[in-house]
């Protein structure tokens, strides 16, 4: 029998619903330098003198459950500084600085300073300033050796170089930058599918563990992305975390634009081949999960293509033309 996300505990749509009551909390906090809706990928407020500060916050979610059985602490923090960074970039914005905030049950110094490390070491490839933090130590509230981590990342960009999908197109090029695999999202299912405990160094796929898989960190795509910026005209960003496909990509796109995808178009990371077969996935349950091996879409002018992929992949990418912005309703279609 498949496995859905929604069998492993997570209802998007309870959380599209929740969305929808916190709007009329959040809404009467708003003044006029509020210039974004909830629904960005990053909060944007005007600060004066052309500038934009855009705000991003996240966690690593149940990823935790494998560093936890792995007792492997250093990388989960690279996690947490991507799924905050990559947010607050699609806008256009360069990240300046980032804070975090770990609870445990029970201080272990050195586990500390280990996601400590991997915070630093995301700031690092981000290019920002991890500036400060706080750790609560909350005896009975979390079990022994378990913690929760999570972020906060300010950028700026200047008002007029906002990227926000406005000026897509029909016809305009999806370029799709490549993975590293599951990334953070989608962790509920996989602790579904596999017993974490017993699986994680005894299942191996095409020479690799499961742990070691799963516990590949997240990509950081801030440096490649602002490269492109400036050398080319980019319309739309979108971060690919949890949601897939489905939701992350019409959130770039303008009223009466939908966006094709050509499937097979890019390399996949073996992980998703090992969890689309064990989970017996339908495309539209794994594009609505996984990344499916697109960490971030960027859409640009179809003569800038060619210049796009050059610069991102000497800057370290594998991108790959996906498919194009297309007239209709603002979703995905997947094509073969």
């Amino acid at each position: 029998m498949p496995v859905t996300y929604k069998d492993s505990g997570v209802d998007v749509e309870r959380g599209y619903e929740a969305v929808k009551l916190m709007k009329q909390h959040v809404k009467k906090t708003f003044n006029d330098d509020v210039i974004t809706d909830l629904g960005s990928f990053g909060g944007m407020y005007d600060i004066g003198n052309g500038q934009v500060l855009v705000a991003g916050t996240d966690g690593v979610g149940t990823k935790l459950k494998a560093a936890f059985a792995l007792e492997k602490n250093d990388t989960v923090g690279v996690d947490c500084v991507a799924m905050c960074v990559n947010d607050v970039v699609c806008h256009g914005a360069r990240p300046l600085f980032f804070l975090d905030y770990i609870a445990t049950g029970r201080l272990v110094p050195g586990v500390a300073a280990d996601i400590v490390k991997g915070i630093a070491d995301g700031c690092v490839q981000a290019g920002c300033a991890l500036i400060g933090g706080e750790t609560a130590e909350m005896p009975g509230f979390y079990d022994d050796g378990e913690y929760d981590l999570a972020g906060f990342c300010v950028g700026m960009v200047q008002k007029d170089k906002i990227i926000n999908g406005s000026a897509i197109k029909p016809g305009d090029v999806l370029i799709g930058l490549q993975s590293s695999g599951v990334h953070s999202n989608g962790f509920s299912l996989v602790r579904k599918l596999y017993a974490m405990d017993e699986m994680l160094n005894t299942k191996k796929y095409r020479g690799r563990t499961l742990g070691e898989m799963l516990l590949e960190p997240t990509r950081i795509y801030v440096k490649p992305i602002l490269s492109l910026i400036d050398a080319v005209d980019v319309k739309g960003v979108a971060h690919i975390p949890g949601g897939g496909f489905f939701e992350n990509i019409p959130r770039i796109l303008p009223t009466g634009i939908g966006a094709s995808i050509n499937l097979g178009s890019w390399e996949m990371p073996p992980v998703f081949d090992m969890l689309v077969e064990d989970a017996q996935l339908g495309e539209s349950d794994a594009y609505g999960t996984f990344n499916m091996g697109i960490g971030m879409v960027v859409a640009v002018d179809r003569n800038a293509v060619d210049t796009a992929i050059e610069i991102l992949e000497r800057s370290g990418e594998r991108a790959f033309e996906i498919g194009e912005a297309v007239a209709g309703e603002s979703v995905v279609e997947l094509c073969r």
